[in-house]
């Protein structure tokens, strides 16, 4: 007999195994700790002088969109448009610098 046991061989036994699961599992559970941390955070756009303000959860649900009387002009309804979207565009920039801040990556994906 050549004394070969079985298994994977080289080094790569059941401890290095299982430490390699827990750390993959806590791994998971910092991933979504963060990711519930993130979500329940609140990010404030504001635009146009603040004359536009938006307000988004971490999730990317608008939760308040606040707009100064003098800004509302019905023959230009279309300025209020670009701030009410360049608002949402704002905020939705800063949950995605927040995420990639807060969140840990797995390599790769």
């Amino acid at each position: 007999m050549n004394g070969y046991r079985g298994g994977f061989g080289g080094g790569f036994g059941g401890a290095n195994l299982q430490n390699l699961m827990r750390q993959a599992q806590k791994m998971q559970e910092d991933m979504q700790k963060a990711k519930e941390e993130l979500e329940a955070k609140e990010f404030t756009a504001s635009v146009g002088g603040g004359m536009v303000q938006v307000v988004m959860t971490g999730d990317k649900k608008v939760i308040a969109l606040n707009i100064k009387p003098a800004i509302v002009d019905p023959d230009d309804i279309e300025t209020l448009q670009d701030l009410i979207i360049a608002g949402v565009n704002d905020a939705l920039e800063q949950i995605k610098k927040e995420e990639q801040a807060s969140v840990p990556q797995i390599p790769g994906m």
